[in-house]
């Protein structure tokens, strides 16, 4: 559906040259929704902005639904771009035109005639659950709402894509779930596209179905939400990660165990600091206990959490193991053909 290949933007200003996006690569398939996140200034929003080229690139392809856009005339870029859908941060909306207003402007410009125009507003506004406020102005409006008009408004063209830049920033958490909520019902139920920019990990593992991690303009990850939660490569996405879903030991624990360590260096068998992460149905499993009556080793649990990942449950768990090398090599054998995955990171210590 979307394909970027070795897509570059660079700024040039007065005093430095930004290099924003810098050789990105790209395939969003269709129907999926696919997050771009990475912290402030990592190149996210210019890349979105490659997407309907709003920003031109400097070099690269910018392909949607088979057409490169950097190789279409005005008026084609034009006809291609009502299929690409936008909501803001900001919301972007007209203070001196009502809620049915704002909706309808994509239509009037169209040319879309009145009585047409009217029969879709209010269709798009039952879909967004603003029935009721047509008649309201943005000022009157909540932040919830209001983004709420900017994603009918998106709507209106009936585009094939929808790009969604910071759009939840601006709401706070509850606010931010409706949302998200409205945005997957909106993929299910219209087989939208959806690109998603955010520096909020806990929106992607909400509603994405895969993600790419931008760094210094670089995308330094991509994959399913899962899979990159599970076994983060990059220390960007591990520390973004750890914001929702903490791995890390507090300071106070680490001083622990490090004497513990230290006290039985030398022992015949050795503590090891493990990480655990379980997903799906194993979260409720007893397989530590399990571990423990197989192959007499035991653990000392340090750190935990559980949280839902695409709807699934996600738990981290980080312990210390004792016993020897064969019922140590076991136990992680027993758990690994659990779908568990298992991380020695003594590397903290």
């Amino acid at each position: 559906m979307i394909a970027l290949k070795n897509v570059s933007k660079t700024f040039h200003g007065a005093a430095r040259d930004v290099h924003a996006v810098l050789g990105v690569s790209l395939t969003i398939e269709a129907g999926e929704i696919f997050g771009i996140i990475g912290r402030s200034g990592a190149g996210k929003s210019t890349l979105v902005r490659l997407i309907n080229l709003l920003t031109t690139p400097d070099a690269g392809e910018v392909i949607v639904d088979g057409r490169d856009l950097t190789r279409l005339d005005a008026q084609e870029l034009r006809a291609a771009r009502r299929e690409i859908g936008m909501i803001f941060q900001h919301f972007n909306l007209m203070s001196s035109r009502t809620v049915f207003g704002n909706v309808a402007l994509p239509l009037e410009l169209i040319g879309r005639p009145r009585e047409k125009i009217r029969a879709e507003v209010e269709k798009l506004l039952a879909l967004v659950g603003l029935s009721t406020e047509a008649d309201r102005y943005p000022q009157q409006l909540s932040g919830g709402q209001k983004q709420r008009v900017g994603i009918a408004r998106a709507l209106a063209s009936k585009p094939k894509v929808l790009l969604s830049d910071e759009a939840t920033s601006a709401l706070d958490p509850e606010t931010t779930r409706s949302i998200l909520d409205l945005l997957r019902r909106i993929n299910h139920e219209l087989g939208l596209t959806i690109v998603l920019i955010t520096h909020q990990m806990r929106v992607v593992k909400q509603i994405c179905d895969r993600i790419a991690v931008m760094d210094a303009g670089r995308v330094v990850e991509s994959g399913k939400v899962l899979d990159v939660f599970r076994a983060p490569r990059s220390e960007v996405t591990r520390s973004m990660i750890g914001e929702v879903i903490s791995g890390e030991l507090p300071e106070t624990v680490l001083r622990r165990v490090r004497r513990r360590i230290e006290k039985r260096n030398g022992d015949e068998h050795p503590d090891h600091l493990l990480r655990l992460i379980f997903v799906g149905d194993d979260v409720d499993r007893p397989l530590l206990s399990e571990a423990v009556k197989r192959f007499g080793i035991d653990f000392n649990i340090l750190h935990g959490q559980i949280d839902e990942v695409q709807g699934q449950g996600f738990a981290s768990l980080t312990l210390l193991a004792n016993g020897s090398q064969e019922a140590l090599d076991g136990a992680i054998g027993l758990l690994r053909r659990h779908d568990v995955t298992v991380e020695e990171i003594d590397h903290v210590l």
